[in-house]
């Protein structure tokens, strides 16, 4: 059977609908159609699957009750051989039960007869963009592994691409490379792949971190050079340092700049000479290591300041990649946001695609509109913390704009509880003028009907779950509906 068949952007999905009932076909088939899917329809279960074996679909809408084979049967069988493409149950019978039995049976989304057309097109876009995206996504880790082998480096926009161009061009040389960039943005991440994709035996070897910011400098010249016993104590015996312990592989020092001025004149003269000397010793010790060094701060600046040695600085300068800060690759985000939504959902072991083993997680898209439009000052560290947040957080899989830290709403103009009756402060935004709007009309909506969710909602032309969702976010406190 043919797996899920994703579309571009520019080409609608492509959707089959399985059900007996010809006006049902019929009337899908106009709605789909005018919103620009290319539509198939099988008026049983035996075309159905016939057509699912001939060529694959980017969503199925599947009925429940057909005179041959019912759909949980042709669900089944569906499901044996493809666990990718959405497949949506409807059904005349809107009982619980059933609905339960056909997600956990592998359908993706459940409508009872008849369904609101709106939300039905509003779910079949969420799904069909969102397998898109995971498709997007596996394809290009898929050839990033393939011409990289870096899996775990997420990012499609210029900046990544051609970062990752020269990655892959320098890995394999015997190069020391300085690697730039803002804190969060995955320095160690890139080291760890140069590393990887070093030429052998050097990628089979050691790759060692050292933070240099963390160590004082008589600490760190232990830790990296080794000590002979009597260097300190007769009590300390002889101990390989790190370059030793890195012999034939990679050293990575993360925050270069912070290394005192002693320990540079001898990662100096490592790199000149490939020895050292280690504390206490006489000896000289002769190493094969590739050295990475990483950095935040401008080390030229360091230099014109005598903070940091200008021969060490064009050493350790052979080849310079620098990482882009989150806000100036934006559109790497969803991608992101994906990825670790279902790290930690894997971690938390909650609302994890059975089938799929892939997070059933999304942001709203208030919420993602505030993620798209942060700076992001802690770049992908900050945006990992606020998904990890959101998962531990979230009872359900539409993750509200309320599970965002506050300090990042606030960055953003973005204040959710402004306390009820209290006025739009000067400096409102856009997102809080819009959401004042909204709750001033629910409200005046409800209080006309009685404080009656359902009749607002069917006088707003919504879905009570949508009313009621709004009210959630807003923060709109019901009342008691009042006794004529």
């Amino acid at each position: 059977m043919t797996a899920f068949a994703s579309s571009t952007p520019s080409e609608k999905a492509h959707i089959l609908v399985i059900d007996d009932e010809a006006d049902i076909r019929e009337g899908l088939e106009m709605l789909l159609g005018s919103e620009g899917y290319r539509v198939d329809l099988a008026q049983n279960a035996t075309e159905g699957l016939r057509k699912l074996e001939t060529r694959g679909y980017d969503l199925v809408l599947l009925d429940l009750m057909m005179p041959d084979r019912s759909g949980m049967e042709v669900l089944a069988e569906v499901r044996e051989r493809d666990h990718e493409t959405p497949i949506f149950m409807i059904t005349a019978y809107g009982s619980v039960q059933a609905a339960v039995n056909a997600l956990k049976s592998g359908a993706n989304d459940y409508f009872s007869k008849p369904w609101d057309n709106e939300k039905l097109l509003l779910e079949i876009d969420r799904m069909i963009e969102a397998r898109r995206l995971e498709s997007e996504n596996r394809q290009l880790k898929r050839a990033l592994k393939q011409r990289y082998s870096f899996p775990n480096i997420i990012g499609k926009s210029d900046r990544m691409v051609k970062m990752l161009d020269l990655v892959a061009q320098v890995a394999s040389s015997r190069s020391t490379i300085l690697i730039t960039g803002e804190t969060g943005t995955g320095k160690e991440l890139v080291a760890k792949a140069i590393h990887a994709n070093s030429a052998p035996p050097r990628s089979d070897h050691m790759f060692v971190a050292v933070n240099s910011g963390s160590l004082p400098p008589e600490l760190l010249e232990s830790t990296l050079f080794g000590h002979v016993k009597g260097a300190f104590t007769s009590a300390i015996q002889s101990k390989k340092g790190y370059f030793e312990v890195a012999d034939h592989g990679t050293i990575f020092f993360d925050e270069i700049g912070t290394i005192g001025p002693e320990t540079q004149v001898k990662l100096l003269r490592v790199l000149q000479d490939r020895e050292f000397v280690p504390l206490g010793a006489n000896e000289p010790v002769r190493v094969d290591v590739r050295i990475l060094a990483a950095t935040n701060a401008d080390l030229f600046q360091l230099v014109k300041e005598g903070k940091f040695r200008e021969d060490l600085y064009y050493r350790l300068n052979v080849i310079n990649i620098v990482l882009p800060p989150l806000r100036e690759r934006k559109e790497d985000i969803p991608l992101l946001v994906e990825h670790f939504f279902t790290h930690y959902c894997h971690e938390n072991n909650k609302f994890l695609d059975p089938a799929a083993r892939r997070s059933m997680l999304r942001f709203q898209p208030e919420a993602m509109q505030v993620l798209m439009e942060h700076s992001w000052p802690g770049n992908v560290r900050e945006l990992e913390n606020v998904v990890e947040r959101a998962v531990v957080l979230a009872t359900e899989t539409a993750v509200p704009i309320d599970v965002l830290p506050e300090p990042l709403l606030e960055a953003n103009g973005v204040r959710l509880n402004r306390g009820e009756g209290n006025p739009l402060p000067p400096d409102a935004s856009l997102f809080e003028i819009c959401n004042d709007f909204e709750r001033r009309v629910i409200i005046e909506r409800l209080e006309q009907f009685n404080w009656s969710q359902t009749e607002a909602a069917e006088s707003l032309h919504v879905p009570l779950s949508t009313l009621n969702q709004k009210i959630k976010r807003l923060d709109i406190k019901i009342r008691k509906k009042s006794e004529n």
